[in-house]
């Protein structure tokens, strides 16, 4: 059964591949949905998939990417809507 969580990322976040890097990850754990940076400087991200792959990448948005600094994560759980692949938007 698919699950699906929203994420609201804040820090350093914007200008170190944070967004790239986790639709890298995402495609090859086949996560669908989508990330794209805040005017905030936050990242948001709707992730959907199997529940170990969203937990995977829900536990990799913790740290981020090697040049980012993850002050905070949100986690909301979100609905489904069956993506056909991972996005990044915005």
């Amino acid at each position: 059964m698919k699950v699906a969580k929203m994420l609201i990322i804040d820090g350093l976040v914007h200008g170190v591949l944070f967004r790239a890097s986790m639709a890298r990850l995402a495609s090859q754990h086949g996560v669908r949905g989508w990330v794209k940076n805040l005017a905030d400087g936050s990242v948001q991200a709707h992730l959907e998939g199997e529940p170990y792959d969203v937990a995977l990448l829900v536990e990799w948005a913790r740290r981020g990417p090697p040049r980012a600094r993850v002050d905070s994560v949100i986690v909301r759980e979100a609905a489904v809507r069956r993506h056909h692949d991972f996005k990044i938007e915005g």
